[in-house]
């Protein structure tokens, strides 16, 4: 849980944290973040998302690394990589918007009110049948241009910044306008420049610059450019709703119980029926991604029952000593 995500929580009950177990989020070892830690890489042009993540296992010596939101070989921007136990957290960024620059080439040269009104049209909901090369079925699905702009115009190239719904291919978006304008249009070249709350003007991580980090922690035990590199997998939830719970909630949780409302100690306010939320412990680790069953109010007034529907675990069990108990099985 990051200090955005701390601020004004509603307070359901109080209980203390034992420091024995887990670890402060923005406190873990060099070991630990290797094992949920986070990097947002500038992926290069030319290799697959896939050869990326493993050279990137190669550099880190590790063996699971998971992508959020695979790029094609010559598109090159943000790459958010999960590392370990991280990869399950991944998922969360597919809720996020995604930004685009694109160079492409039109096939004609209309007038700008012509092109502008074209532009207006792909604004908002459009329907998009995925490329004959893409990994998923070719049927026709709605995605959203959230916005749409013409950067730039030097005769028949246009600069484009796109920012869309997760699963827009921009690419076939060119293709469309193409169609529309009469004569066609190729994209030329792609670079993505944001992944929810990740803009590359935050600052990208190269390969070059990961390997560099890690050779001087392995070698020197210098570990202060990794550190900086590699980020605590929390980061990836700081745009959703926030639940703390008790320490004695967490191995549970990890174990598949959802969580009851005898388990929350906060709640980010206004919370509503049906938000997916992160579920942290005290120490601000995070242990869930869950869909809230009930709103701010019921959770405040009720006693008992179950307030969230668990989606994806994330933390690994024992990292929190058991303190639920099963039923006794019953005797013949």
């Amino acid at each position: 849980m990051t200090l955005k995500q701390l601020e004004n929580l509603i307070e359901i009950d109080q209980d203390i944290t034992d420091n024995a177990y887990g670890t402060f989020y923005d406190k873990r070892s060099v070991e630990q973040l290797l094992d949920y830690g986070l990097i947002i890489l500038d992926k290069p042009p030319g290799p697959t998302s896939h050869e990326t993540v493993a050279w990137t296992k190669r550099l880190l010596k590790i063996p699971k690394i998971g992508h959020s939101g695979t790029l094609d070989p010559q598109v090159s921007g943000v790459l958010p990589l999960g590392l370990g136990e991280a990869t399950k957290a991944l998922g969360v960024l597919l809720y996020g918007p995604k930004e685009y620059h694109a160079l492409g080439r039109i096939h004609s040269l209309p007038s700008k009110e012509k092109l502008d009104e074209i532009i207006q049209l792909f604004t908002g909901k459009i329907f998009q049948k995925p490329p004959q090369r893409s990994a998923v079925v070719r049927q026709t699905r709605t995605r959203t241009i959230y916005e749409l702009e013409i950067l730039e115009q030097k005769e028949r190239l246009l600069l484009t910044r796109i920012v869309c719904e997760s699963g827009t291919y921009i690419r076939k978006l060119y293709y469309d306008i193409g169609e529309i304008l009469g004569p066609g249009a190729t994209m030329i070249e792609l670079r993505r420049t944001r992944v929810d709350q990740f803009h590359e003007s935050d600052g990208l991580i190269t390969l070059h610059q990961l390997a560099n980090a890690f050779s001087l922690w392995e070698e020197k035990k210098d570990e202060s450019k990794l550190k900086k590199i590699i980020k605590p997998i929390e980061y990836a939830f700081s745009e959703i709703k926030s639940v703390v719970v008790r320490d004695s909630a967490v191995d549970a949780m990890c174990h598949g119980a959802q969580l009851a409302i005898p388990g929350i100690l906060k709640i980010s306010p206004n919370l509503k029926k049906g938000d997916i939320v992160g579920i942290y412990t005290q120490k601000g680790e995070v242990v869930a991604l869950a869909e809230s069953t009930m709103s701010e109010e019921e959770i405040r007034d009720a006693t008992k029952g179950y307030a969230f529907e668990t989606k994806r675990i994330i933390m690994a069990i024992n990292t929190y000593p058991r303190k639920w108990r099963t039923k006794p099985t019953p005797k013949d």
